[in-house]
């Protein structure tokens, strides 16, 4: 089964949720910079939704990059992981046109528990469907430690929210940054295997 459409298609998927998000923003009734003060929670908040949705894109892409193979299995999981990505523009609404307040803070949390939890299904079902004795995707993700930590202070932050907003925020964008941060395995495994390939070609006369 061709992972070309797979790829497409949640690339298509992905570019309409930032449009989406983007066309949420309203824009303020004033003229001066003064009246830009009403929007600033759900720009911070378009924002921090934007840097996320992209780190899924990302990581998407260098994770089918790795992949040999894929079945049904996969196709639903991806779908599964799309469901969850296309929730982000109504939290990212709710929660910055409600200046942080707790339930929509925590309402944004869980949608991202779910897409957090819904990509490891689809990294899972893609590790399962690869050849065990050469998965590329396999030797690149490792144990994982980076998805579970996201997982973890996911889950923290949504009763925390509760306790304070900032809170929850501040491990909302401690989540971003992590994963900001470029993440080489799949990469350095993928050139890896390109110069294994290119040893084995015969060299230019």
């Amino acid at each position: 089964m061709s992972k070309t459409r797979l790829e497409a298609f949640s690339d298509g998927v992905i570019a309409i949720l930032i449009t989406i998000m983007v066309l949420e923003i309203r824009a303020p009734h004033g003229d001066d910079w003064s009246s830009l003060r009403i929007v600033v929670p759900s720009l911070l908040t378009y924002l921090l939704s934007f840097v996320l949705v992209g780190i899924y894109w990302n990581n998407h892409h260098h994770m089918l990059q790795a992949t040999d193979r894929i079945n049904g299995a996969t196709l639903w999981a991806n779908l599964h992981l799309l469901f969850w990505l296309s929730l982000v523009p109504f939290v990212t609404s709710w929660m910055g046109e409600n200046h942080y307040e707790a339930v929509p803070t925590a309402a944004y949390g869980i949608v991202l528990l779910g897409c957090g939890i819904a990509y490891t299904i689809l990294l899972r079902t893609l590790l399962a469907a690869q050849p065990r004795k050469q998965s590329r995707l396999a030797a690149a993700i490792g144990s994982d430690v980076k998805g579970y930590l996201s997982l973890a202070l996911y889950a923290a932050a949504i009763p925390l929210a509760f306790v304070h907003q900032a809170i929850a925020d501040v491990l909302y964008v401690t989540v971003a940054l992590i994963w900001l941060v470029p993440d080489r395995r799949i990469e350095s495994r993928l050139q890896a295997s390109r110069d294994g390939v290119e040893r084995e070609l015969p060299g230019d006369a």
